[in-house]
């Protein structure tokens, strides 16, 4: 006659063999998900590597651009060269807004040929703040600078002399630059005799405007399809921008 098994020993049995057989799974699992993570930081850690060293190249950190903020601006430039958006100029434009109007916070950079171009002072909208932009908007007749990634268009010639279309790339953040006239210009209260006199730069309608000196030397190497980045470190632009999260 067979002896059966104790009720008590055959549930821990089972147990054992359902417990042994999940864990080889969820071990299986966590492999899978820890080798997506880590081809995600091989991917993300090279490409870092890469701006890194391009940062370096271009001394920016002697200019004043801080290494985050280029590294945002130049994944917007790679994205949307590789949608075939962008010039092959290749001309990088970034204005950071943490800066005093009294400090060169627009630079203007040859990707190509691995130098700054201009590093020069810039206006911005009136109704943004004083001496440091602080508030933001897409909104026609706001007065304020609008945030995020441009794409430059033909020059003119305008109510504020030789000026240059500007195209808003980013939904709800500045892509009524068009209708609201938001474009590049010089601008008599955009140049250092006016810090001078007043402690930061006069203010625009929301334009990033130049000096007069210099205005149409920017104008002629950043035209048509050259991408612009406006930078301030705003939650809802940085959570929303669908270049920069997307």
């Amino acid at each position: 006659m067979k002896k059966s098994i104790p009720g008590f020993l055959l549930v821990i049995t089972l147990i054992s063999l359902f417990s042994f057989a999940t864990g080889t799974r969820i071990e299986e699992r966590n492999n899978s998900t820890s080798n997506n993570i880590n081809h995600k930081r091989e991917f993300i850690g090279s490409n870092s590597t890469q701006i890194h060293s391009f940062y370096q190249q271009l001394s920016l950190a002697s200019k004043g651009l801080s290494e985050n903020v280029f590294t945002l601006a130049y994944l917007g430039f790679e994205k949307l060269n590789k949608l075939g958006r962008t010039s092959p100029d290749s001309i990088l434009t970034i204005i950071d807004f943490t800066k005093s109007s009294s400090e060169k916070r627009m630079y203007v950079v040859d990707l190509k040929g691995q130098k700054i171009l201009f590093n020069t002072v810039v206006a911005h909208g009136r109704n943004s703040g004083m001496e440091f932009a602080k508030a933001f908007s897409n909104k026609t007749n706001s007065h304020q600078s609008s945030l995020g990634f441009y794409l430059t268009g033909d020059p003119y010639i305008g109510s504020n002399g030789y000026s240059l279309q500007l195209t808003g790339m980013e939904p709800g953040f500045n892509d009524k630059a068009y209708e609201r006239a938001i474009v590049i210009h010089g601008a008599g209260y955009a140049n250092e005799s006016f810090i001078h006199a007043k402690g930061f730069l006069g203010r625009s309608y929301g334009c990033p405007a130049l000096p007069t000196s210099i205005n149409t030397m920017v104008i002629n190497k950043i035209k048509k399809g050259n991408l612009l980045f406006i930078y301030y470190p705003d939650r809802k632009y940085l959570n929303g921008s669908e270049i920069i999260n997307g």
